[in-house]
C-alpha cells in the first residue's frame, strides 16, 4: 500500500510546547502551595516521570495525585486551580522548519490531517502560525468530541481524507496516545521524541514505532523512507 496521507499530533511535532509545559508545572506547584504542599522543581520532575512511566492518560492529573498524596478532594481542588491559571493560556510555539516540511509534503501530493487532543482554539493557533490551511482535516477533540487514544479519532481522519487507514502515516510524541492506536489500525507511525513524554517507551512489540525522530530533518528522512 502506497502511503497517501500524513497525520500529525499538534503538541510535540507542530507545537514544541516548551512554554506550555513550564507554565503548567508552575501552576501545579503554585496550586499545591495553596494547599500547604511545598513542591520544588525536583518534585515536579519526579511526578512527571512517574506519570509518563505509568502511561497515565492524563499526565497532569497523575502528577497532581502524586504530589498531594492521592487525596481525591485535594486533587480536584488543585486541578480546578490549575485549570483556572492556564486554561486560556496561548503559548503556541511553532517548531522551526515544520511549516516548510508540511508544504513539501503537500506538494508531493500527500494529504495532511490533524489528530490531536487539543481545544477548538488550536485551529486558530495553527491558522495564525500560517499552517492551518495545509491540513484538510482538523481532528481536534475540542471539535470532534473524540479523544486519543480512541481509534475512532484516527479512523475518522483517514475517512475524512478519503484514504484507507493503512495508507496513513501518523506522527506523534506519545506511544500510548499516538503510536499504539495508529499501529493497531494498520497505519505507519513515527515517534517524534521530545517534551514531557520523551522517555516513554513501547510496552510491547506491537507499540514499536516505524521510526523515532527528534527534529524536522530526521522526520522528513523517516517519511521519505516510508514512501520509497
Amino acid at each position: 500500500m502506497r502511503y497517501q496521507a500524513v497525520l500529525f499530533d499538534v503538541g510535540g511535532p507542530l507545537d514544541m510546547e516548551f512554554a506550555w509545559e513550564i507554565a503548567v508545572d508552575g501552576a501545579i506547584a503554585s496550586a499545591c502551595g495553596l494547599e500547604g504542599i511545598r513542591v520544588d522543581q525536583a518534585a515536579i520532575e519526579e511526578a512527571s516521570e512517574a506519570a509518563v512511566a505509568a502511561f497515565a492518560p492524563d499526565a497532569y492529573r497523575h502528577m497532581i495525585e502524586t504530589l498531594c498524596g492521592g487525596d481525591p478532594a485535594t486533587t480536584e481542588r488543585i486541578r480546578q486551580r490549575v485549570r483556572a491559571m492556564v486554561g486560556n493560556l496561548d503559548v503556541f510555539q511553532l517548531r522551526p522548519e515544520i511549516d516548510s516540511l508540511l508544504r513539501r509534503l503537500s506538494e508531493r501530493g500527500l494529504r495532511l490531517g490533524i489528530v490531536a487532543n487539543q481545544p477548538q482554539a488550536a485551529a486558530e493557533r495553527l491558522a495564525r502560525a500560517g499552517i492551518g490551511d495545509l491540513f484538510e482535516h482538523h481532528g481536534l477533540n475540542g471539535l470532534t468530541g473524540i479523544s486519543k487514544p480512541d481509534p475512532r479519532a484516527f479512523a475518522a481522519a483517514a475517512e475524512a481524507l478519503g484514504v484507507p487507514a493503512r495508507a496513513c502515516i501518523m506522527v506523534g510524541d506519545r506511544i500510548d496516545n499516538d503510536i499504539a492506536p495508529a499501529k493497531a489500525l494498520g497505519m505507519a507511525a513515527i515517534l517524534f521524541r521530545g517534551g514531557r513524554h520523551r522517555r516513554q517507551r513501547p510496552r510491547s512489540p506491537a507499540e514499536e514505532p516505524d521510526a523515532v525522530v527528534s527534529d524536522v530533518r530526521e522526520l522528513e528522512e523517516a517519511i521519505a523512507v516510508l514512501l520509497e
